[in-house]
């Protein structure tokens, strides 16, 4: 059985922002990138790669399919292997963005084990899901089976002490300024062993 308060939390956050659309690649445009990235003129790329810098300025505007022993000289050149050449990242990232968020002014999320905050609720798109989680439970037996979601999670003791149970391995008990890094497909669930409730500061991956 599986706890659906918590995991409902990680899908909220990946159901937010455009889904990622999947463009054909465009090989000039990816070797233009590579370079440009590295902060090489064509003359310099070209030279790193042992071919001509006319070359290398047709093949970056689409005037010419690069033989393969050219693309073999490309790879070498920008240290990469062909197979890179052409395979762009997964998801583009959104650079220069910027999200600060004080005390207090989290977006809230309660469920009935633990009191959630959103920190940088207002970016979308984010590649990790950071909150502030005070913790209600005091027993495994309150949690509706374990807690599992996809990603990986980060948990950083924030005050008072917590135990954290997971699936294959024993409880451990934790203080203020303890962390730990799991499979967040594990089950896992938190309780607090302190008189008043315990916060924690968990990071999610979104990817």
């Amino acid at each position: 059985m599986t706890n659906d308060t918590q995991p409902s939390l990680i899908r909220l956050a990946r159901a937010s922002g455009e889904p990622a659309k999947v463009e054909p690649l465009n090989l000039g445009q990816r070797v233009r990138e590579l370079r440009t990235a590295r902060g090489w003129t064509l003359e310099q790329a070209a030279t790193h790669a042992g071919l001509a810098r006319s070359t290398l300025s047709k093949i970056e505007n689409g005037q010419m399919s690069p033989t393969y022993e050219a693309l073999k000289k490309l790879a070498e050149g920008l240290a990469i292997s062909v197979p890179q050449l052409f395979t762009p990242a997964k998801t583009e990232q959104v650079n220069g963005r910027m999200a600060t968020t004080k005390e207090g002014e989290g977006a809230a999320h309660a469920t009935t084990t633990y009191e959630h905050e959103l920190l940088a609720p207002q970016l979308t798109q984010k590649a990790m899901l950071p909150y502030r989680a005070r913790i209600r439970a005091r027993s495994f037996d309150e949690f509706d089976g374990w807690v599992r979601h996809d990603g990986e999670e980060f948990l950083y003791v924030l005050t008072g002490v917590i135990r954290l149970y997971t699936e294959f391995y024993e409880p451990v008990e934790m203080r203020r300024g303890d962390s730990a890094y799991y499979d967040a497909a594990m089950g896992h669930n938190v309780i607090s062993l302190s008189q008043d409730d315990a916060t924690i500061l968990w990071v999610t991956s979104l990817g």
